[in-house]
């Protein structure tokens, strides 16, 4: 804590960049923090362990959703059923790997993203392995995070540039 506010104490280690840095800072991301601008502070081992969280978790998955088919199977509820299950559980995880692609380079509305949270959710297998598809070329979101950085970036060098002389001592064009 600071000595004269109630506020935590934000310094330069905890947050991953330089406590006074003037302008604007990097939106840390999941898994990374800010150690996506750089690529330091063991950048490199966590792609590495969420990519093989991510696949670890969707290899789970499948394995839950197993057992609940052979469930459905023990419970005799037809074939047309399995057969429903079976096609509702692919298209959920390829709708949501898609979206969850598309979600790493540009960013979706939030009505969009309250409305599509349950077929997400259905298909959770296909964001797990978009998660592990992406995280092998770089951190999910980076790429989104770093082009919004970089223009946030070149606003503030526009904003506070220093302008040369005197404008009231322009001289008239005749």
């Amino acid at each position: 804590m600071s000595a004269d506010s109630s506020t935590p104490d934000r310094s330069a280690a905890t947050t991953g960049t330089a406590a006074t840095a003037p302008g604007p800072q990097p939106e840390p991301l999941r898994f990374f923090g800010t150690t996506w601008v750089a690529h330091d502070n063991g950048y490199g081992a966590r792609r590495a362990g969420v990519a093989a969280g991510s696949l670890l978790a969707a290899a789970a998955g499948c394995f839950v959703l197993r057992f609940a088919y052979e469930g459905m199977a023990i419970a005799d509820v037809g074939t047309f059923v399995n057969f429903l299950v079976l096609i509702m559980f692919s298209i959920c995880s390829a709708i949501a790997f898609r979206r969850s692609w598309e979600g790493f380079t540009r960013r979706h509305d939030p009505a969009s993203q309250s409305s599509m949270r349950g077929l997400m959710t259905i298909g959770f297998v296909g964001v797990l392995l978009a998660y592990f598809v992406r995280s092998l070329t770089e951190a999910p979101g980076e790429e989104l995070h770093r082009k919004e950085y970089e223009t946030a970036r070149e606003q503030y060098a526009k904003r506070t540039s220093r302008r040369t002389g005197n404008p009231s001592r322009k001289k008239k064009r005749a």
